[in-house]
């Protein structure tokens, strides 16, 4: 069973709560941190990103970067920006985008939860990309960034959760690209208790976004075991990791949308032949190189409407493609070949345009729906202008569900990369988690 704790969080004066509080570290390229951070100097990107201090040719993973981050981030403390509650608390953090609101409890998950497969996974991480945050939250002996978890929806826990959006929020600030952020702090015992029991009865969680950082703060959590030579074990701060509990009816899934740079060597007409051999096709629409079209006339061309339909985007015209019965009989009734972006990879991508291997392929490239479908069109649309002599291919996907996700962990299966994408982002630096 679960076991979801709270914490002493570290956070930021409530006056720099909305100077303080940044997307996530791997959102930003480089070269777009350092231009952020610029006019920002109490962005938590300064410390979550701090190779922005050096010049370009620093190496990012040298040691004094991560000396800088550290020196930063107690600075900020004894400057008081920065401050820690006394007692462990549960916190209520609110997300709104648009007419849309989701909300989740920040707590700690139990690192063991992680290794025993309480807290379950449905992607692979690299090792590569897990040393970066590794040492980043060893040197600060802090974890900076939450993980996105979710759960199945309980009833009890909603109605403390409810009880508590009554009161003032502690932070109430909107991010520079609208999103509003409300936090609230839960230090009554008696909700703490029974936030621990409802938590303790849950049969497991998910990973929703964030498996690098939930790698990389297990992995330090185990070093820290292994140098601990105190007696008893216990809980140690180190064998909780940040996270944000949402229950899954709060959460919504944008789709995650692929661009292929050609068509493996085909004529226009010859892979839509290849691709008639699985799918449905059929034009919905097309339009001249310069006509620019609507969201709400995009959506109408190609985005798709159902499972197993899928909408592209292909010399101008615009297709929805559907798989087939026959086909749809050999996937339904398997958690990961089911998934829509499973069926584009097992009977398009692979078979006919090349694609086996979606993470290393440079011919492939990733949009993520809350970008609309228009950067699609202008993202083909430009590669054609620039290769002359071959087509891109764009592909709107269907969703994945909350449902779909749950059933490929729980049957300890992976979805293919870029499966999900959520919004809103959760914010780093609103709570820290030092251990």
């Amino acid at each position: 069973m679960a076991d979801i704790r709270p914490f002493r969080a570290v956070r930021p004066r409530a006056d720099m709560a909305g100077k303080v509080a940044a997307l996530p570290y791997d959102v930003y390229s480089r070269k777009e941190a350092a231009e952020f951070v610029k006019e920002r100097p109490y962005s938590f990107l300064n410390i979550d990103r701090p190779e922005t201090a050096f010049p370009e040719d620093q190496d990012m993973y040298a040691e004094a970067v991560y000396e800088h981050a550290e020196k930063l981030y107690q600075d900020w403390k004894e400057k008081g920006i920065f401050i820690q509650d006394e007692e462990p608390c549960y916190y209520v953090y609110e997300l709104r985008m648009g007419e849309r609101t989701q909300t989740g409890i920040a707590a700690l998950s139990s690192v063991d939860d992680y290794l025993n497969g309480v807290c379950r996974k449905h992607e692979n991480t690299v090792e590569a990309k897990e040393r970066d945050r590794i040492r980043h939250v060893d040197r600060l002996s802090a974890q900076t960034g939450p993980i996105f978890l979710s759960y199945h929806d309980d009833e009890r826990i909603d109605r403390i959760v409810a009880a508590v959006k009554q009161e003032q929020p502690m932070y109430e600030v909107i991010s520079e690209d609208g999103i509003g952020h409300r936090l609230w702090r839960i230090s009554d015992e008696d909700r703490i208790g029974k936030l621990c029991a409802y938590f303790s009865e849950l049969p497991c969680t998910y990973i929703a976004d964030g498996h690098h950082r939930a790698a990389s703060a297990v992995k330090v959590a185990l070093k820290r075991r292994k140098g601990d030579k105190s007696e008893g074990r216990g809980f140690h701060e180190y064998d909780g990791f940040l996270s944000v509990l949402f229950p899954d009816t709060e959460l919504r899934i944008y789709d995650y949308n692929r661009i292929v740079r050609d068509l493996n060597g085909y004529t226009r007409e010859e892979f839509l032949r290849r691709a008639a051999e699985d799918f449905e096709v059929s034009v919905s629409g097309s339009r001249e190189q310069e006509e620019e079209l609507s969201e709400a006339e995009l959506d109408r061309l190609m985005r798709p409407e159902r499972k197993y339909e899928i909408g592209m985007y292909l010399c101008g015209s615009f297709y929805k493609l559907r798989l087939k019965e026959e086909r749809i009989a050999e996937v339904r009734d398997d958690p990961q070949r089911r998934l829509d972006v499973s069926v584009l990879q097992e009977f398009l991508l692979a078979p006919v345009l090349g694609i086996e291997d979606p993470r290393t392929d440079g011919r492939i490239s990733f949009v993520g729906g809350i970008r609309g479908l228009s950067e699609l069109v202008r993202t083909v649309d430009r590669i054609a202008e620039e290769k002359k002599d071959t087509e891109a291919v764009a592909f709107a996907m269907y969703p994945t569900s909350m449902e779909e996700l749950f059933s490929v962990a729980d049957a300890g299966l992976l979805m293919p990369p870029k499966s999900t994408w959520f919004e809103p982002k959760l914010r780093s630096g609103f709570l820290i988690h030092e251990f």
